[in-house]
């Protein structure tokens, strides 16, 4: 297979001819329709993550169709079409019997633990646990964003945030997870406030329903209040900095939810969290993890429905040959906003 690939952190990747992946017993092989270009994929490729094996090839936001099927799987079939989140979970831990795989003790994740979707082939692991099959109408480039991007959104604000009809949210990080989560509170029928260094960035934002566009200078936390009313009921940083976490946090009214979506990684250093505005307004503090495949329907659903358009936040499509330029390139300023996918 061709497939991209890199032998040392932070030198630009380049495409190989790569032997095919075998699935496990219990896993499949998907040829791979679409992959996402996202900023855990960066963190990975920059050293952040402590798990990554060199040579490794990245990736983890993909959609495509069943390849090769393991000896143990049940309920997948050649050609099926399907995405699968960006956390693979065993099944059968505390966590997952629980219904929160997505917290899985034993997971494994495509391009971080083992070799990703920028390639024409990806070994996914447990497939009859994490699958999850999309529609012949659902296109790749749409159906790509579902095993990140757009579930991690979903969950972060419905599930963990609790978002409700009327409501502010403050979006930290107007990417490819902070643009899903303005369309996500939008479809919600809540109110967004949207903040970014970015112009492009902001205006995507007031393009898919948000109301407020703050650039992210100065005081945030309180242009975020000022702008609300008292501030957001639910704030999140989808970026992923200790400025971003504490502007968020400090974005919130009282009794108010801080949901951390974006990666902190040990490289940055610990980041200082303003506890004495916690105590005294009595705020939460979330963390959010994707989400499970269980919980996809609902989100399908949504998709089918026209009230989620994924497909809006694509601006670039590439092949495998520029997606390592792309990779390097998200730690740039003046990246471009929204979507970049590899089609393979």
């Amino acid at each position: 297979m061709r497939a991209v690939v890199y032998d040392e952190f932070g030198v630009v990747p380049e495409v190989r001819e790569l032997p095919d992946p075998e699935p496990a017993p219990h896993g499949v092989v998907v040829r791979v329709e679409a992959t996402g270009v996202c900023r855990s994929d960066w963190h990975a490729w920059t050293g952040h993550d402590p798990d990554i094996r060199l040579p490794h090839v990245p990736g983890h936001e993909l959609a495509g169709s069943v390849s090769v099927v393991g000896s143990d799987v049940t309920q997948w079939h050649d050609g099926d079409r399907v995405t699968v989140p960006f956390v693979c979970a065993c099944g059968t831990c505390e966590q997952c019997v629980s219904g929160n795989q997505q917290v899985c003790d034993r997971q494994t994740q495509p391009g971080f633990s083992g070799w990703g979707s920028f390639a024409e082939l990806v070994a996914l692991d447990q497939a009859d646990v994490n699958l999850v099959g999309i529609a012949d109408s659902l296109d790749a480039v749409t159906a790509a964003s579902l095993g990140c991007r757009f579930a991690t959104a979903h969950r972060a604000v419905l599930g963990q945030g609790r978002l409700r009809a009327g409501e502010w949210l403050a979006v930290h990080g107007c990417g490819g997870v902070g643009l899903s989560a303005v369309m996500v509170a939008v479809a919600s029928g809540a109110r967004v406030a949207a903040v970014d260094v970015s112009e492009a960035a902001l205006a995507m934002a007031e393009q898919l329903g948000a109301e407020v566009m703050i650039a992210a200078t100065g005081n945030v936390g309180s242009a975020v209040r000022r702008a609300t009313g008292g501030g957001a009921h639910v704030s999140v940083d989808a970026l992923g900095s200790p400025q971003t976490m504490a502007a968020s946090i400090r974005s919130l009214r009282k009794r108010g939810r801080h949901v951390q979506v974006g990666l902190l990684p040990p490289a940055l250093g610990e980041p200082p969290v303003p506890m004495s505005r916690v105590i005294f307004h009595e705020l939460e503090i979330l963390g959010s993890h994707g989400m499970a495949a269980h919980g996809y329907p609902e989100l399908l659903a949504l998709v089918a429905a026209g009230r989620l358009r994924p497909d809006l936040l694509v601006t670039r499509r590439i092949g495998l040959d520029e997606a390592g330029a792309a990779l390097a390139a998200m730690g740039e300023p003046g990246a471009p906003a929204g979507v970049t996918v590899v089609l393979p």
